[in-house]
C-alpha cells in the first residue's frame, strides 16, 4: 500500500516528537511492505517566521493531496502577543475550517502500569478507558460577531456561540457510531439549563437516540460532568460535545491517564464507520513545550499512538495500528519512562530513545 503523508512539525517540541512517529511509521511500512511518503510542510510559528503568515496555500494544498496530517504542537511565548496580527493558532484553526474536520477524538485510557503515576488515587483511574468526541469547526471559536472595540466606558470584547442543526447532528452521529465499536453507550454533554444552543443540542441528540436503540443515550451538564469525571471516570465510554466545553474537558481528562504526553488524537472530515477510511489529521493533545525544546526530554508516545490512530481512521490499516499500541505497551511494561511518567525503579529515557524503543518492538 502507498500512501501519501503530510506532516506539519510545527512548533517546539513539536519536530523532536513527530520524527519519532515518523521512525515508527517507517517500521510499520517496513515491517508490512507499506509506502509511507512523508511531505514535509510549515504551520504555526514555524510558518510566520518564514512566510509572515500561520499557514500558506501551499501547506494547505499539500495537506488537501495526501491520505493525512501528521501534526506536531504550534505556539510559544515568541508570538505570544495579544495584539498581534498573527497567531500560530490561527493556522490550527484555519486547518480545521479548509480542511472540514469537524471531529476531534480524543481517547482517554489509563494503562495499567501507570495507573500509580497520576494524581488521583489509583482505584479511581485503574481501568478508565474513555473516549471524547468533540464538535471542532463551531461554536465560540468560529461564531460570529467576534471582535473588540473601545467605548467611552472602557474596552469591550464579544464572542459568539453559534451552531446550526447540522453541525449539532453530524457530530452527534459521530458519538453514536463510535460508541457501537466500544460499550455501547453515549454520554452528550451541554448546558441546556442556560444555554440555547445547548437546548438544541439536547433536543437532537433525543430525536437521533431512536435511530440508534443499541446505544445507551445520557444527557449530562457539562459542570457535573467535569466533577464526575474526577470522580466516577469509569462510568465512561463515549463523551460527544461541543467545542468550547470538549476542549476544556479533554484537557481535564486527560490528568486521568497522568500526562499530556500519553493522549492522541484526531480529527476527522467525516462519520467514521467500520470499513471506510476518512481524511484526518492527527496530533498529540499537548502543547509545544518551548522551555524543553532541544532538550531530548518530550514524550513522544502521544504522537506515536496519534500515527496508530491515523493508521485505523484514515488510512484502513487495523492490524497495523494494533501493533503500534502494543509495541508502546511492551516498552512500558519493560519500565522504560520519560521524565514526565517517571517513578521509582524504572529507566528513565529521552524523546529519540523511547522513539528508538517502540519502533524496534513494531
Amino acid at each position: 500500500m502507498k500512501c501519501d503523508i503530510a506532516v506539519l512539525p510545527g512548533d517546539g517540541i513539536g519536530p523532536e516528537v513527530v520524527a519519532e512517529a515518523a521512525r515508527v511509521l517507517k517500521a510499520v511500512g517496513r515491517k508490512y511492505d507499506h509506502k509511507f511518503a512523508l511531505h514535509y510542510g510549515y504551520v504555526g510559528g514555524a510558518s510566520i517566521d518564514r512566510y509572515g503568515e500561520a499557514l500558506t496555500k501551499d501547506t494547505l494544498k499539500l495537506c488537501k493531496k495526501c491520505h493525512a496530517v501528521l501534526l506536531g504542537a504550534v505556539g510559544g511565548p515568541k508570538w505570544d502577543d495579544p495584539l498581534g496580527k498573527v497567531r500560530p493558532e490561527d493556522g490550527l484553526l484555519a486547518l480545521r475550517k479548509e480542511l472540514k474536520l469537524f471531529a476531534n477524538l480524543r481517547p482517554v485510557k489509563v494503562l495499567p502500569m501507570l495507573a500509580d503515576h497520576t494524581t488521583l488515587k489509583p482505584e479511581v483511574v485503574r481501568g478508565v478507558d474513555l473516549l471524547v468526541v468533540r464538535e471542532l469547526t463551531g461554536g465560540l471559536y468560529f461564531g460570529k460577531p467576534k471582535r473588540r472595540w473601545q467605548t467611552s466606558r472602557g474596552r469591550r470584547a464579544v464572542d459568539s456561540m453559534s451552531y446550526s442543526e447540522m453541525e449539532i447532528e453530524r457530530i452527534l452521529r459521530v458519538g453514536f457510531e463510535l460508541a457501537r465499536r466500544r460499550k455501547k453507550k453515549l454520554t452528550s454533554v451541554d448546558k441546556a439549563n442556560v444555554l440555547e444552543t445547548s437546548r438544541l443540542w439536547r433536543q437532537i441528540a433525543t430525536e437521533l437516540a431512536p435511530e440508534y436503540p443499541d446505544i445507551q443515550l445520557e444527557h449530562q451538564l457539562v459542570d457535573s460532568c467535569s466533577m464526575r469525571l474526577i470522580q466516577r471516570p469509569t462510568e465512561f465510554d463515549v463523551i460527544v460535545t461541543e467545542n468550547t466545553f470538549g476542549d476544556i474537558l479533554t484537557d481535564e481528562a486527560s490528568m486521568l491517564a497522568g500526562s499530556m504526553g500519553m493522549l492522541p488524537s484526531a480529527s476527522l472530515a467525516g462519520i467514521p464507520k467500520e470499513g471506510n477510511s476518512i481524511f484526518g489529521l492527527y496530533e498529540p493533545i499537548h502543547g509545544s513545550s518551548p522551555k524543553r525544546a532541544g532538550l531530548n526530554m518530550a514524550n513522544p508516545i502521544a504522537t506515536i499512538l496519534s500515527s496508530a490512530m491515523m493508521l485505523r481512521y484514515s488510512l484502513g490499516l487495523i492490524k497495523e495500528a494494533e501493533v503500534v499500541e502494543k509495541a508502546v505497551n511492551k516498552v512500558l511494561d519493560g519500565g522504560y519512562r520519560t521524565y514526565d511518567i517517571m517513578s521509582d525503579d524504572m529507566t528513565k529515557v529521552g524523546t529519540r530513545e523511547m522513539g528508538d524503543l517502540i519502533a524496534g518492538k513494531v
